[in-house]
Order: C-alpha cells, then sequence, then structure tokens
C-alpha cells in the first residue's frame, strides 16, 4: 500500500497546497489528478508565499518527483506563468516535473465559452473562475478534446484550428463580444515550453514506482462538496475530486490505496454560488473572512464564511473512505468565546443529519455550541500544549465523525504545524 491520497472536505481552500507540502518528505511522487488552473494551492516557508494552480505542492522539494495526471485539464498559458515564477530554472524544474500524455489542453477559446456561458446564466450563474475548466472537460467527455500527445503531432496546429473554428460556431448563438488574439497570447509560447518536460504514458510510471515500493501522494484540487457527482449539484466543478478520482485521474487500482488523508478547516467556506448552511451574515462571518484571510488564491473573491458543518463532514468521509483527519487554520478561532459546530439539519420543519438532494432546500442548521479559546497558538509545537477549549473541539470532532484528527495546522507556515502521535 504504497499510494495515499490526500483531499478537500469541504468546498476547497482547505490548506490543502500547505500540507501536501508538509507530507512531502515522506513521499517519493507527487501527483494531482483532476482539475485544472482553477486550483489554487498556497504554500508559505521561508517568509515567502506561493500560489500553485496546475503544479503539485511537492515541486519544492528537489528530490521529490511531481506528475501533472491524466485527469488534469491544462492551460499551456497559465504552466509557462507558473514555471517561471516559481524561482529555479525550466532544465532544474524538468527533471522534477513529468506530465501525462493524456492530460486534455484548455484552449483559448475553452476560456471564451466558459465566460459566454455564465454570462448567459444571467442571475443564475455557477460562480465559474472562468479558466476554461468546464468546457474542457465537456470536450473531453463528449471525446473532442485535444491531449498534451498530441502537441507532438506534425499536425497540432491544424487541429487546433479544426478545434477552435467548431467553439467558435458554437458561440455564434452568443451575444458575447470577443477577442481570440487576447485569449491567445503565450498559449503557444506555453505548448513549446511544455516540450521540454517529459510527456509520458504517466499511469505506467505511477503504477511501476508503486510496486518498486516508491511512496506516492495523490494530490486532490478543490473539495469534496464540489464533486461533480456528489457535490451541491449543479454549484461544483466539472471534476470528481472524491478519492475514487484518483484512481482514474492517475491510472491506478483501487487496491494500491493505503491511506486518505481528508483536509477540513475548522469552519467552513465556499466562493461561488450555491448552498452554505452554516454561513454567517453577521460580524462573526466577517471576522472569520479578516482574521482567516478568507479570499480566493486563484480569484482573489471574497470568501462566503461560517461554521463547520458535522453532516456535510460526516458525508465527505463516508464517500471518501477517509482513514485520517487534518484539521487547519485552527489558530483563526483564536479569541471567539463561543463556537458553534452544525450537528443536524432542519429540513422542512423535519431534523435529519443526511444531505439533502435539491440545493434549492431549506436548510436551517442544528447547532451545538461549545467554549472558546484566548490563546495564540500558533507558536505552538505540540499537541498537549493546545488550549484545553481547542482539544475539546478536536474531540468533539472525533466523536461525532468517529476518525482520528492527526494533524493540526495552526498558521500557513510549514513549520506551524502539528502532528499528533
Amino acid at each position: 500500500m504504497n499510494f495515499d491520497i490526500l483531499l478537500g472536505l469541504q468546498w476547497g481552500d482547505e490548506g490543502k497546497g500547505k500540507i501536501v507540502d508538509a507530507l512531502s518528505p515522506g513521499y517519493d511522487i507527487i501527483a494531482r489528478f483532476q482539475g485544472g488552473p482553477n486550483a489554487g494551492h498556497s504554500l508559505e516557508f521561508n517568509n515567502m508565499k506561493h500560489v500553485l494552480h496546475l503544479i503539485p505542492s511537492g515541486i519544492f522539494h528537489p528530490d521529490k518527483l511531481n506528475i501533472i495526471g491524466n485527469g488534469v485539464v491544462i492551460d499551456p498559458a497559465v504552466f509557462m506563468k507558473e514555471i517561471l515564477e516559481l524561482g529555479p530554472s525550466v532544465e532544474e524544474l524538468a527533471g522534477r516535473l513529468v506530465i501525462s500524455s493524456r492530460a486534455n489542453l484548455i484552449l483559448p477559446s475553452h476560456r471564451i465559452l466558459d465566460a459566454a456561458y455564465e454570462a448567459h446564466k444571467g442571475n443564475t450563474k455557477i460562480g465559474s473562475t472562468l479558466k476554461g475548466i468546464g468546457p474542457a472537460y465537456t470536450d473531453k467527455t463528449g471525446r473532442n478534446g485535444l491531449r498534451v500527445g498530441d502537441i507532438f503531432n506534425e499536425n497540432f496546429r491544424a487541429l487546433y484550428d479544426e478545434h477552435v473554428n467548431g467553439h467558435l460556431s458554437i458561440l455564434k448563438s452568443y451575444n458575447f463580444s470577443f477577442n481570440i488574439e487576447e485569449y491567445e497570447k503565450g498559449w503557444f509560447e506555453g505548448i513549446e515550453l511544455i516540450k521540454k518536460f517529459k510527456v509520458l504514458n504517466t499511469e505506467y510510471l505511477v503504477n511501476e514506482m508503486a510496486v518498486k515500493g516508491k511512496k506516492v501522494l495523490a494530490e486532490g484540487a478543490q473539495g469534496t462538496m464540489l464533486d461533480v457527482d456528489f457535490g451541491s449539484y449543479p454549484f461544483v466543478t466539472s471534476s470528481n475530486t472524491i478519492s475514487a478520482g484518483a484512481c482514474t485521474g492517475l491510472g491506478v487500482s483501487p487496491k494500491l490505496i493505503g491511506e486518505i488523508f481528508g483536509i477540513f478547516k475548522a469552519y467552513c467556506t465556499r466562493v461561488g454560488s450555491g448552498p452554505f448552511p452554516t454561513e454567517l451574515f453577521d460580524a462573526t462571518g466577517t471576522e472569520l473572512r479578516e482574521k482567516g484571510k478568507e479570499f480566493g488564491s486563484t480569484t482573489g473573491r471574497p470568501r462566503r464564511c461560517g461554521w463547520i458543518d458535522l453532516p456535510a463532514l460526516k458525508y465527505s468521509i463516508m464517500i471518501n473512505g477517509i482513514t485520517q483527519l487534518f484539521m487547519t487554520k485552527a489558530d483563526v478561532l483564536s479569541g471567539f468565546k463561543t463556537i458553534k459546530a452544525c450537528t443536524s439539519y432542519r429540513v422542512d420543519g423535519v431534523e435529519c443529519h443526511e444531505l439533502p438532494f435539491s440545493s434549492d432546500s431549506a436548510i436551517e442548521p442544528v447547532y451545538t455550541e461549545l467554549k472558546g479559546w484566548e490563546e495564540d497558538i500558533k507558536d505552538l509545537k505540540e499537541y498537549k500544549h493546545l488550549p484545553v477549549s481547542l482539544i475539546n473541539y478536536i474531540e468533539f470532532i472525533e466523536k461525532h465523525t468517529g476518525i482520528p484528527v492527526t494533524m493540526i495546522s495552526v498558521g500557513p507556515d510549514r513549520e506551524e504545524t502539528i502532528f499528533r502521535n
């Protein structure tokens, strides 16, 4: 069992980048298995902040191999910008990063379609990041996508033009103005940069490494509640963000899976539209946003904030088969005299513990109140030194979920992490 998975259990933004970076020393390979440049994984170390969108969060460890798997959709322009901003030379990074030949490309016209579709929805917008993710996955499932392996085809430009012309014909049905040359800036340069990296059928590489005893960590993007099948549909992303997505997004058998780590914030946040039962519209919600710096690392949009939702967390644990829980942003709750935890819902006057099928359901959270803590915990290094009220809060979550919380993040830096033995 040399293949572990790490993923988010809420609506994304749980702090996956930092935790992957913290875990990377114990692994040989870090692999992204779904999503695209709509992801924003933040890492902080040496007083510097880095935000990764496509590249796995193990890239800052020179001795680790990073893989962009077949389940990811890649915008070459975003890839190029990200590579050039990392710091190490392209040649050095090419020794650390491998790209799946089967990963689909996001074309400039996918981004235009994304913007046109979202504008057409009017007041029923999904909250798309407008990165072209949805249209790229639509082409993939429609068996009409361009893949990274296609860039080595001598007729690639003709293939590109054929796909773009098809998209332009769709756009004629929308009253949407655009200049495709603006969207194409950097795209073909990005294609040339990708050619400097190893492009392989990475499913063979991942399986061979795992069989040889190398440890693989699969890094998820977004969160379980944004899964296209099991999230708060239709306000979801376009890929499977759950643990099963790691198998299809990297080409590995479920037999290989060992630990499945689930990350959750000590409270809840969400970006964009969609149901959010515990959302706070008062001063407490504003304080959570300000203290937690809750603004999207990809879009900059302010995040909606609220108390922890245990029915949703238990649902995510069930769907993913979580074996260990990691709590992030525990430090943000320092200073709250009272903390609330949603333990059930009231739907149409009836108390229940299941997530409703419809996102239109009127959900009223049923809360349990717990005592907060005043202490600043950012400099603490051991679990036993945490405030008693925080330990009680963690144990309350463990009791309700049945899963141990084995890691607590007490700040954004990689060093501000407590591993619980």
